[in-house]
């Protein structure tokens, strides 16, 4: 047995309270290479003599791991817990807080044997909003959704054109009213969620270098016409989440452009990480022009970093974060940047939106393993780019085998807690990303396979406007085209519709439920739910039909020996 593959870390996402009286922990161990594992556990202050027992059940396979499960019940909110494991080969060990050791009655007797989690305290459990487990997103680049007042339109506006390639500095004249316009569309496609890009006035087409955020920029409308937006958004029962965009500033604003003028003397000198002045000209080391005068989100010189360090800012950020909660209603922020911005900042902001909505949602904008910011005092969760993205790999690119997704998507798993997990925001493309159906080549087979795919994980899915009318484009700003609103209640449209109900339908089992990742003996595909209900999918990707054995699905819905062909099934008992 590999002693050096098992793992195990108490207070963490292998060690976590799911309610006042249980706990959830995970070991981990070297793939196929234990059989068995035990968890012996019982109240800190028991005598060790008096454990119960609890045998793990292995949860799911990584690359190189396999991952084991258990819920301990912890009647007077204490615990102590060690782990025997039986090794393939027959080793025989205790995996405890003092490390590993033979497993005997005198080292399962001793107290140092055993993991400890002190009080269950309900305020420490990482608690995610409930309501997110049953929403399905609908992503808004508002600019491009709909126009629904022309007097707002900015100079040298474009004629809406679903089929042009947007350059960076275009217009079409999408606004708040165009969104107005279509909330009963949204209704009637099943949408209980509504993720704005952002609407604060700003100098470009995104919105991305703020100028102020307490204003709605004059090209979408005013704070009168988004006060409707939601209040009507809120009676069809969606959520509203806007777009923060805290890392930086956009270069117009007046605090920029007061440290342009003034140099070090500004009073907002100390809001940026200015390296030297004057600030100007720019220059970019990503084209060889030397060092930079200032930080920014990437190179980009119109979109100076904020010290979120400095207490001014810190202010100055949750009035602007609270603000939208207390007078507009919003449910939800979407955090631009989340990863750059420093962990201290974003625990202020938690505090101050939750104590106005306890059950508020919060998303951060995270490419990469976000365990740092999903302990309960930051983050919901986060735009799950890292699950998502190898979905892309191996339906649309195929760089991942079928196994190699699924070791891959089940290791993912296991880097957070449960209610994590559950309130991940799930998306295959967005104002970010090409669109699904170009990755997929214009196989609209291939995108809708993909798609429904990611509906039967856990987490919140987002649709990305345009989607469910078949919508290309390639990488930004070609992913933004103007909505093509030609294609209501086409065949594509519909499946998207049915794909929603269905996701909404089963969202106790879909959004809380279990959740294992297989491929069957013939190559398929297998996801199992587990909630309310049992929910199974088998996903086609071997580019031919495949035989279906009764043992890998629930009934006899699909019959056994049938061919399924390139796509999916779905039973649901």
């Amino acid at each position: 047995m590999q002693l050096a593959a098992l793992r195990h870390r108490t207070e963490s996402e292998d060690c976590f309270v799911v309610s006042p009286h249980h706990v959830r922990i995970r070991f981990h161990s070297a793939k196929g290479d234990v059989a068995k594992v035990i968890v012996h556990y019982t109240d800190n202050y028991m005598p060790t003599q008096s454990t119960a027992t609890i045998a793990m059940e292995k949860i799911g396979e990584g690359q190189v791991e396999d991952h084991w499960m258990a819920t301990l019940r912890a009647p007077y909110r204490r615990i102590k817990y060690t782990f025997e494991v039986i090794g393939t080969d027959g080793d025989h060990k205790i995996v405890g807080d003092r490390g590993i050791k033979d497993f005997n009655e005198e080292n399962l007797n001793e107290d140092s044997s055993y993991f400890k989690v002190p009080y269950l305290h309900q305020i420490d459990m990482d608690m995610t909003p409930d309501w997110v487990k049953h929403t399905v997103w609908y992503q808004i680049f508002p600019e491009r959704f709909a126009n629904g007042d022309k007097s707002n339109d900015p100079a040298g506006v474009k004629p809406w054109n679903p089929q042009d390639h947007p350059g960076r500095e275009d217009y079409y004249g999408g606004d708040l009213q165009g969104v107005l316009d279509h909330l009963d569309y949204l209704k009637k496609l099943g949408i209980n969620g509504i993720y704005f890009c952002p609407v604060f006035k700003a100098g470009s087409n995104h919105k991305y270098d703020t100028i102020d955020y307490l204003q709605i920029d004059p090209d979408f409308g005013d704070k009168d016409l988004f006060a409707k937006v939601v209040n009507e958004a809120h009676k069809r029962g969606m959520k509203v989440m806007l777009d923060a965009v805290f890392n930086h500033l956009g270069d117009q604003s007046m605090q920029w452009q007061d440290v342009v003028k003034n140099g070090a003397k500004s009073r907002f000198a100390d809001w940026f990480h200015i390296n030297h002045y004057p600030v100007t000209p720019y220059h970019n080391p990503s084209k060889g022009e030397g060092n930079p005068e200032y930080d920014t989100f990437a190179f980009e010189q119109h979109m100076p970093k904020l010290n979120t360090a400095n207490p001014q800012v810190q202010d100055f950020l949750l009035e602007i974060a609270t603000y939208w909660v207390k007078y507009f209603d919003i449910d939800a922020w979407r955090l631009d940047v989340a990863n750059e911005v420093d962990h201290h900042f974003w625990r202020k902001f938690h505090d101050a939106v939750t104590a106005i909505k306890p059950d508020f949602y919060i998303v951060g904008e995270i490419w990469h393993n976000a365990r740092p910011w999903l302990n309960g005092d930051e983050f919901s969760g986060v735009m799950n780019y890292p699950y998502t993205l190898q979905i892309e790999d191996h339906f649309f690119a195929n760089k991942m085998s079928a196994k190699d997704l699924v070791e891959h998507l089940t290791d993912q798993l296991i880097l957070y807690r449960d209610m994590n997990n559950q309130a991940m925001m799930d998306m295959l493309d967005s104002h970010d990303t090409a669109r699904i159906l170009t990755l997929a080549h214009g196989d609209q087979a291939l995108a809708l396979q993909a798609l429904t795919f990611m509906f039967m994980q856990t987490g919140s899915p987002c649709i990305y406007y345009g989607t469910e009318m078949g919508m290309t484009g390639d990488n930004d700003p070609d992913c933004r085209k103007p909505m093509d609103w030609s294609k209501e209640d086409s065949s594509v449209w519909e499946q998207v519709h049915e794909l929603v109900k269905f996701r909404l339908k089963y969202a106790n089992t879909l959004g809380k439920g279990t959740i294992r990742l297989t491929v069957t003996k013939r190559g398929l595909i297998k996801v199992e739910r587990e909630g309310q209900e049992q929910i199974v999918a088998l996903f086609n990707t071997t580019k031919q039909a495949v035989p279906v054995n009764m043992n890998d699905s629930l009934s006899q819905n699909y019959e056994n020996g049938q061919l399924l062909p390139e796509g999916f099934v779905i039973e649901c008992k």
